[in-house]
């Protein structure tokens, strides 16, 4: 049984937007239902001006894909729905055809854990044009948050370089299942650990906790709740010690981790969540290292982004380890990813496939048309250049690729000189699952990595270089000349 049945043990139907339903509607009045179609989903911007983005929610989308379907519960709820004249918004026949259908698209995605880009379709949907339809508010749902979260997880963990990070952002999460969600992805980012003991059980992720400053209060005073405390967990004590005063809570913590070591136990770390976090965990070091405790850790709280945990590492801070709570669980700064999910190709009664644009004063929301693939450059384990291409045409192997905001900026690609893949994998054929997720350690794994393989001035935070990514020469061409033949249909 996956997360969402766990969760909900229901099929999510109704987790859509009205107008999806109403257009579904349309389609089956006019007789479209069945018309082919493609959609593909992307976003416009890498968040947090960063450069570059981390894929993340596709296993959630395989099992709400995998169980889609409307109930009798459903229908009678929809039945309930009036227009502005008090009739009946959808007709019995409709409610009946919803019941009756059975899902049988195709969907090709890119896998969790791929560092993705502006323009390039993460996920792609081809069948009948009701069905792809009515998906499309549910994958924007679940691929734009995690995608966020995993995005930051992975900024956060380039700066805590090989430290441990630890996810503690359960209490300040968007809801139940922002929290659920964010741990998963905040996990394929590169956090080692949550707090999230949920998050635990349904992901099979490791866990990790302290305790807060009302268990020091709830005692006599600091010491008393230092002992206790190690009485209670001597083979996992972290002790916070900044509730009255952090050099006499570290003293006292201290005298704590001598009891522990005269029973064979050990102080397995500290916790700061407040004051100079570099000057205090400076302090901090010297006294444990004074008192024998050299193994003792140092772990940092309060309010951290991969910002301030790089000013910290500058003033050279003695901080072993990383709590990170709001501004990763939330995306603090930059709370939506974006991510759109646009028509693209319609197959005609011969069975030709017609490209699909949408136009708009905006340069940047006009779509780009067909059944896209993304093919990835890479040497040396170093990831060069992406090439969007309509998969209906082989794509040349000597040819410039084109970004498609910016026609001037154009690169000479020679397949030759490169080892490729496309990205774009088959997940589920005419609706059954035909992509089995890894194993949530493996797509982390595979996340870090793939970072990684990105040029170190791509991966910084501040003015990022902007990866090479454009459209096959004949898809930007196929795309130039339908705006044009559009604009002057439209004059």
């Amino acid at each position: 049984m996956g997360t969402l049945s766990k969760i909900y043990k229901t099929p999510m139907s109704l987790l859509t937007d009205l107008y999806q339903l109403t257009m579904a509607y349309g389609y089956w009045k006019t007789g479209k239902s069945d018309t082919t179609a493609v959609f593909n989903l992307f976003f416009r911007h890498n968040p947090y001006k960063g450069g570059f983005t981390l894929a993340c929610g596709l296993e959630y989308i395989l099992e709400f894909l995998s169980n889609f379907r409307f109930t009798s519960d459903d229908a009678t709820y929809l039945s309930t729905l009036k227009d502005t004249k008090g009739q009946p918004l959808f007709e019995d026949a409709f409610l009946d055809y919803l019941l009756s259908m059975e899902f049988n698209c195709d969907v090709d995605a890119i896998p969790e854990g791929t560092v993705v880009f502006p323009h390039e379709p993460l996920i792609r949907v081809s069948g009948p044009v009701i069905q792809a339809q009515l998906i499309e508010t549910p994958l924007l749902n679940m691929v734009n948050f995690q995608t966020l979260i995993a995005t930051k997880a992975a900024r956060i963990r380039q700066a805590c370089g090989n430290a441990p990070v630890m996810e503690f952002g359960l209490r300040r999460a968007q809801g139940i299942d922002g929290a659920l969600a964010a741990s998963r992805a905040a996990y394929i980012g590169g956090c080692d650990t949550t707090s999230n003991v949920e998050a635990g059980k349904l992901f099979g992720i490791p866990l990790s906790g302290t305790h807060a400053h009302s268990w020091v209060m709830t005692f006599e005073d600091e010491q008393k709740a230092f002992d206790a405390y190690a009485d209670a967990m001597p083979g996992n004590c972290v002790l916070l010690v900044d509730t009255f005063n952090v050099e006499k809570g570290i003293e006292r913590a201290i005298a704590t981790g001598k009891r522990l070591q005269a029973v064979g136990q050990k102080l397995l770390a500290i916790r700061i969540d407040s004051g100079d976090l570099a000057y205090l965990s400076r302090k901090a070091r010297q006294m444990l290292d004074d008192a024998g405790l050299t193994d003792t850790k140092i772990v940092a709280s309060n309010d951290l982004d991969e910002y301030i945990v790089k000013s910290l590492q500058e003033q050279e801070s003695s901080i072993d380890m990383w709590g990170i709570g709001t501004k990763l669980i939330t995306a603090y700064d930059q709370p939506a990813l974006g991510g759109v999910y646009k028509l693209a190709a319609l197959k005609d009664a011969s069975g030709t496939w017609r490209p699909k644009i949408k136009l708009s004063e905006q340069s940047l929301k006009i779509n780009i048309p067909g059944r896209l693939q993304v093919r990835r450059f890479f040497q040396s384990d170093e990831l060069r250049a992406d090439m969007i291409f309509d998969e209906s045409k082989s794509p040349c192997s000597e040819c410039y690729i084109i970004d498609p905001m910016d026609p001037t900026r154009r690169k000479k690609i020679f397949a030759k000189d490169y080892e490729t893949t496309d990205l774009l994998i088959p997940v589920i054929k005419k609706g059954r699952q035909v992509y089995t997720s890894p194993d949530l350690t493996e797509i982390r794994k595979a996340a870090m990595q793939n970072v990684h393989q990105l040029h170190k001035s791509i991966r910084r935070f501040i003015n990022p270089h902007q990866y090479v990514v454009g459209l096959e020469y004949d898809l930007y061409r196929t795309r130039e000349n339908l705006i044009l033949k559009l604009r002057e249909e439209s004059q």
